[in-house]
């Protein structure tokens, strides 16, 4: 699958970006977020993934296209908007029934979807990607099980021994598994009565990944609302 993403439409999905903010800001947003999405997306992902950002305030000498990490990234230098060069590159793609459109403009999901392209809004697809990076973190924290080891036969005859033979042994387990009294005057179950079900708090969602460091674009944001 090919990924195409608006690029400040992600970043405003984010919650960092402004419209006003300048291009000093812009610049380091833009780097947070190709770094984000390339340690996400993987080795595998990268080289099939394109940026697109607005250039109406980029600096001189901006290359129009340039690789952040194996990621291509497009500024729409000779177009008013964004909006029109992902529009083109969706017009352009070969194989749209393996694309997957990144932005919230109902515009872009109209193109992407008049050549059969997947399309997913800038938050939806954020916190797919975040849910995905945590799986991967739990799954790489948590290692492989640890495989059973097999007694020798000189351990299992040990083992007997020490508990006077194998018909003293199996007394033993027999008397582990006989059931016990409960120290409670009544099965809290009993009598038709039923255990607390544990029930999920509604409208608690776990709390996403941020992919910037904290305090991150404060100053940006001040810068904006000068």
């Amino acid at each position: 699958m090919s990924l195409l993403i608006d690029g400040y439409n992600l970043l405003n999905a984010v919650g960092i970006v402004g419209p006003r903010v300048g291009p000093g800001g812009l610049e380091q947003s833009r780097l947070a977020l190709l770094n984000f999405l390339a340690e996400s997306l993987g080795p595998e992902e990268a080289p099939r993934t394109t940026v697109v950002f607005d250039a109406h305030d980029a600096p001189p000498g901006l290359p129009r296209v340039m690789s952040h990490r194996g990621i291509t990234v497009r500024f729409a230098a000779r177009y008013d908007e964004a909006d029109t060069l992902i529009e083109e590159l969706i017009r352009a793609d070969t194989s749209p029934r393996q694309l997957i459109v990144v932005s919230s403009d109902h515009r872009l999901h109209k193109a992407a979807r008049r050549r059969r392209a997947k399309v997913f809004d800038s938050d939806v697809w954020y916190a797919d990607v975040v849910r995905q990076r945590r799986e991967r973190r739990r799954a790489a924290s948590a290692g492989p099980p640890h495989p059973a080891v097999p007694l020798l036969e000189e351990d299992v005859n040990y083992w007997v021994r020490q508990f006077g033979g194998a018909a003293a042994l199996e007394k033993v387990i027999q008397e582990e598994q006989a059931p016990r009294p409960t120290d409670s005057p009544a099965d809290p179950c009993a009598h038709g009565s039923s255990a607390p079900e544990d029930k999920p708090l509604p409208g608690i969602l776990p709390e996403l990944d941020n992919p910037f460091p904290p305090g991150y674009g404060e100053d940006v944001l001040r810068e904006e609302g000068r």
